[in-house]
């Protein structure tokens, strides 16, 4: 489902009119109609303000929840993370902080080796100049 689908679906499980989400939201009628049709996109701030007309996060909005949700893999670790106490919470997150940063430093070498890679076989190969003798010649001695 898309922005315009899913904008009209959350409305419509509130209950709400379009005219009565504008009224909340700010905007005239015809631009839910527009983002409603797909005709129109909504600025960042008009998305915080229907997210917030609404009840839902702007990622939800936004997002398919499989954009937005961690893969099934990591699902029930989160869950059961969800019942630590604050002070595990904060190990946990220090720690999954820690992770990020580590695997964001590795793809951005990543990227740059290969950048410097790309770069290098890209840029014109130097030619070295032929090796000619600095040697002076001189006169031969022949007849001294």
């Amino acid at each position: 489902m898309d922005f315009p689908e899913r904008l009209a679906v959350l409305r419509k499980a509130r209950a709400l009119t379009q005219q009565a989400l504008a009224d909340k939201v700010g905007v005239h009628v015809l631009q839910i109609r527009r983002y409603e049709a797909g005709n129109s996109q909504p600025t960042l701030d008009v998305i915080r303000r229907l997210a917030l007309a609404l009840s839902v996060s702007a990622d939800e909005l936004v997002f398919e929840r499989a954009e937005r949700d961690p893969a099934e893999d990591l699902r029930l670790q989160f869950e059961a993370a969800s019942a630590f106490d604050e002070e595990e919470k904060k190990v946990l997150k220090a720690l999954l902080e820690g992770l990020i940063l580590k695997h964001q430093a590795r793809r951005w070498m990543q990227t740059t080796e290969a950048s410097a890679t790309k770069a290098h076989r890209a840029a014109p190969k130097e030619t070295t100049p032929s090796r000619r003798s600095t040697r002076r010649r001189t006169p031969s001695r022949a007849g001294a």
